[in-house]
């Protein structure tokens, strides 16, 4: 059963019962006091909740004590089908824009409200965008896949809105003990002393008693007075730099961008009750990886991770995908020498003892020449080497870049279509210098699809782990029988890209370390059948955040 719920009145809600076909089964009008027993009824019964954004529908219930097992994130979905190569010919595809591409509403101010936005358009209805989406779907050249990327979009969207109820440990006592190890006692006014004192040792090396490090055209100035040849204050660019000045600068810029990305201020911001709630934002990135719209959560510093505590009698377990691309790119392109050497724990040790190339870094390097497109350096010098380990892997993502460099549109495995590249507005009236910049940009648009059908497939190998490990967690605490909440129980608290935290009675370590090895395979599974292909995660049960490294 699916139920679609719209704002249709000032505090009011419509509910539209529907069966699996899409057929009305009933429908309900219901005040803001009676929703949330409402859907605690309905949940019983397992439906899949149809909402237009779960990040506004799913907070004031989870704050009731209603988990939701499943949904559709219509706004989320639509992103995806609008661009989706295999729906093109759908309706949703062709027409034109309506409120459905606008980006979701802005949270209310007031952290229980959920009725407090104006009744959307009729062109809004959920019934009528869920139909439209069934319908690209199901007309698709890819239906299966392509619905297994929307559930898997819509899931993320849950596990998203629960970690940041649940919060992700954090105790402020050790985070100022590490800051003050770090950048000297809290000032009141002006900078910490460490950070004072790394600017007084620049300044005397360049001469320069009142030089802002903190203005890049201003410090700049200062190192070329000083005879530098400096054109940024790229960290990169610097550290080929030869001069006194230059480690202690080095040392300035990594202080200050701790003190301002996560010093004392961000603490007092984010931090609350022992808890860190940042803001995710689901498919926030064009290749379908997450974002964070507040806290900074996809950034955390290694300095800061001794901060991440769990609480007294829990733990975490934490679990990191171990070279998910490579692995994920041996499975698309169903290169078998590739498999094999992803049999191994270390997949880059798997290539060595295959003979592809003698040493790990070499293997590391190569993979990452060969997914990013990097031809200089150590990336560069490999990738001929890896292409003639691993000929159907390269031509995989050879043909990906060659389809960009040309303005064409590429797809990760489930789906998600890459937006048009730079060849699109080629023109054969533009002079050599605009036909050089169009090249170059072809080249450089190459280079992003080439990596897009594979990090793209990799988040999408990610949701569907996240997916599969929510609900075994889930059942580990008890499942609809027990009557705890979702923070009484093993929960996610961090997602970053390929790497999964888990907060949990330490009782239940062990066995969550165990689900979240049967999620990984699962969904190897899901997306790639019997491909021989491993996904090896490496797990660790740690009292702190910092302890799993």
């Amino acid at each position: 059963m699916h139920i679609a719920l719209r704002q249709s009145a000032a505090a009011r809600v419509e509910a539209v019962e529907l069966d699996d076909a899409g057929a009305e089964l009933g429908r309900h009008d219901l005040d803001e006091g009676a929703l949330t027993q409402w859907v605690r009824e309905r949940e019983a019964g397992h439906p899949r909740w149809v909402w237009s954004d779960t990040a506004r529908w799913y907070p004031p219930l989870l704050r009731a004590g209603v988990r939701v097992e499943r949904c559709v994130d219509l706004r989320l979905c639509h992103r995806i089908l609008r661009h989706a190569v295999s729906a093109a010919g759908s309706e949703l595809a062709t027409g034109g824009r309506d409120g459905w591409d606008s980006p979701p509403p802005a949270p209310s101010a007031a952290p229980d409200a959920l009725f407090d936005l104006e009744p959307p358009p009729v062109d809004d209805d959920p019934v009528v965008e869920w139909l439209r989406q069934r319908s690209a779907v199901e007309g698709s050249s890819q239906p299966g896949r392509l619905a297994l990327l929307l559930a898997g979009e819509s899931v993320g969207a849950l596990v998203a809105v629960e970690m940041r109820f649940a919060g992700l440990p954090w105790s402020p006592a050790r985070h100022d003990e590490l800051l003050t190890e770090l950048l000297g006692p809290r000032p009141a006014l002006g900078r910490p002393a460490l950070m004072e004192a790394a600017l007084a040792r620049v300044r005397e090396a360049l001469d320069e008693p009142d030089l802002n490090p903190d203005s890049p055209v201003e410090l700049v100035k200062g190192l070329q007075r000083a005879g530098l040849r400096a054109t940024s204050t790229r960290s990169w660019e610097l550290k080929r730099i030869e001069h006194p000045a230059i480690a202690p600068l080095l040392e300035y810029k990594k202080l200050a961008r701790l003190y301002s990305a996560n010093g004392w201020h961000w603490l007092e911001e984010w931090v609350h009750d022992g808890r860190f709630r940042p803001v995710y934002v689901p498919g926030g990135v064009v290749t379908g990886r997450w974002a964070s719209d507040g806290g900074g959560a996809l950034q955390l510093p290694r300095q800061l991770r001794a901060a991440v505590v769990a609480d007294e009698g829990w733990t975490f377990v934490v679990a990191d995908a171990s070279q998910l691309e490579p692995r994920v790119l041996a499975a698309m392109s169903g290169d078998a020498a590739m498999a094999r050497a992803g049999q191994a724990q270390d997949m880059y040790q798997g290539m060595v003892d295959a003979g592809a190339v003698e040493t790990r870094p070499q293997a590391k390097y190569g993979m990452l020449g060969a997914i990013y497109g990097g031809t200089t350096g150590e990336s560069g010098r490999m990738r001929p080497r890896i292409a003639r380990a691993f000929p159907t892997a390269m031509a995989y993502v050879e043909s990906a870049a060659r389809a960009g460099e040309k303005g064409e549109v590429v797809s990760t495995w489930l789906g998600r279509s890459s937006p048009p590249g730079a060849a699109d507005s080629y023109d054969e009236t533009a002079s050599d210098a605009e036909l050089r910049k169009l090249r170059n940009d072809a080249r450089g648009w190459g280079r992003f699809t080439r990596n897009f059908v594979v990090q793209g497939t990799a988040a999408e190998w990610a949701l569907c782990w996240m997916g599969s490990l929510r609900r075994r967690l889930w059942q580990l605490g008890g499942g609809d029988a027990a009557d705890a909440p979702l923070t009484d129980r093993p929960h996610l608290v961090f997602f970053l890209h390929d790497e999964l935290i888990v907060h949990t009675p330490r009782a239940l370590a062990e066995q969550v370390a165990a689900e979240l090895r049967e999620s990984a395979a699962e969904a190897g599974r899901l997306l790639f059948g019997a491909a021989p292909v491993e996904f090896a995660v490496t797990v660790a049960i740690v009292d702190s955040y910092d302890q799993a490294k």
